[in-house]
């Protein structure tokens, strides 16, 4: 609840003992005073948490041909974000040099990722062909980020930041291709945002 509401409101200039700093990347950041990030060697990356928006409804005004979404659906949502997000995030920081660990360690950074206040406005389940449904945005999320000790579970760091998806105002084909194409380029921004944190804590060249 506090995330979400941190997530929808304006920021406050300290949170849970973090001070909020100007960021270009990143929507707000806070950190630690005096945290000394710079000294892990390697990455946890935990399971990454997705939560819907709560006035998200997939079945209003419900489209004809369009099959209802059940809890099964909305699940298969939820999981496929949640890998998606931890595989563009792992190898995001891969292919930049970092170490993506197994377990927490004495130099081990633990990433944290949820995703929250997720609306889709037209998530797609039926095969291709046979409906064509239009949008001029294909919704919005917000990541939550945290940085923490992953031995003693210290919090260092965290950002917010929400995306939408095309914000062109024109009315286009959505798809589940689409939607997924719109969560990836998201998603990339934000795992490149904490690569290039990362990189200039470590002193690497850009």
């Amino acid at each position: 609840m506090l995330v979400a509401g941190c997530a929808s409101s304006g920021a406050p200039q300290e949170w849970e003992g973090l001070v909020r700093q100007a960021n270009r990347r990143l929507g707000t950041v806070f950190v630690k005073p005096d945290a000394e990030i710079a000294g892990y060697r390697s990455v946890l990356l935990d399971p990454v948490e997705v939560v819907f928006a709560r006035n998200w409804n997939p079945n209003r005004g419900g489209r004809g041909g369009v099959r209802r979404l059940d809890a099964r659906d909305i699940a298969a949502i939820q999981r496929r974000l949640a890998e998606l997000t931890r595989e563009i995030f792992a190898e995001e920081l891969g292919k930049a040099g970092y170490a993506i660990a197994d377990e927490p360690g004495p130099d081990t950074l633990r990433v944290t990722a949820a995703i929250v206040d997720l609306y889709v406005t037209a998530p797609d389940t039926l095969p291709p062909g046979r409906v064509r449904t239009y949008t001029a945005n294909s919704g919005r999320m917000t990541l939550v980020l945290e940085l923490r000790d992953s031995v003693t579970r210290e919090i260092l760091a965290r950002a917010v930041d929400t995306r939408t998806g095309r914000g062109s105002g024109a009315w286009t084909v959505t798809t589940r291709g689409t939607n997924t194409a719109d969560a990836r380029r998201a998603i990339r921004a934000w795992a490149t945002s904490l690569r290039q944190a990362l990189d200039e804590l470590y002193g690497r060249e850009a």
